[in-house]
């Protein structure tokens, strides 16, 4: 691995011109014949602001693969890492009120490359970890930094259209889904096959069950302490 251009610390598998192309090459497998396509120049204006992002969220996490014990990393043949930095390039590109055709197909590759549902438009924390992320689906809630997905999760609506609220500090487990009107305080786990729906879980606590009858019971340790700084 290299350390690339103005990185600092972070140890990159490419280097900083070798995005843009690399991310170009990976989307002409969604080209349509007799239209243009895109190119790594097509990508370069989003590039500098989406590594800025990968590189403030991945020096929070701790983890093996991110961390090495004195180095973030970032590997782009690391599947989660990948999932997150297509998810921030795309959503660079509609931020910054980039061509929504180019967005779409960021949207497309990640959820063809990683069965993760990450739409452009929704608004992941600043920091956030996804860990093994097939077949997983965020919606358009509200989250705060600190939030971690594993494998087979959904956040989304209800019928009143109304999406969850993360405050922060919050895992969800495999096969774990928040949805509606639900309020998750500071430093709240969910556990594996749990499910809420419209449902207000306080800070501190760990969630085990299926909505109705689930459960609110004291959570030992913080998220903060198990998988970041």
């Amino acid at each position: 691995m290299t350390v690339a251009p103005g990185a600092g610390p972070m140890r990159w598998s490419l280097q900083r011109d070798e995005f843009a192309p690399y991310v170009a090459h990976q989307l002409s497998h969604f080209h349509v014949p007799g239209r243009p396509a895109i190119a790594g120049r097509d990508l370069e204006p989003f590039m500098a602001t989406t590594l800025d992002r990968v590189q403030r969220c991945f020096s929070q996490i701790r983890r093996k693969y991110f961390f090495d014990g004195q180095q973030t990393l970032f590997d782009h043949r690391h599947g989660d890492q990948w999932a997150m930095f297509l998810y921030y390039l795309s959503n660079t590109v509609h931020r910054e009120a980039g061509p929504e055709e180019v967005a779409a197909m960021l949207f497309q590759l990640n959820k063809s490359l990683h069965g993760a549902d990450l739409f452009y438009g929704i608004s992941l924390p600043e920091v956030f970890l996804l860990i093994h992320p097939v077949g997983t689906v965020l919606g358009n809630a509200r989250y705060g930094n600190y939030f971690v997905s594993y494998q087979n999760c959904a956040v989304g609506a209800v019928e009143s259209g109304v999406y969850p609220t993360f405050h922060g500090e919050n895992v969800l487990f495999a096969r774990s889904a928040v949805l509606g009107a639900s309020t998750i305080g500071r430093n709240v786990i969910v556990g594996a096959n749990a499910f809420l729906i419209n449902s207000d879980i306080p800070g501190d606590h760990a969630v085990v069950g299926a909505y109705p009858n689930h459960r609110v019971v004291p959570m030992r340790g913080t998220v903060i302490d198990r998988l970041f700084r």
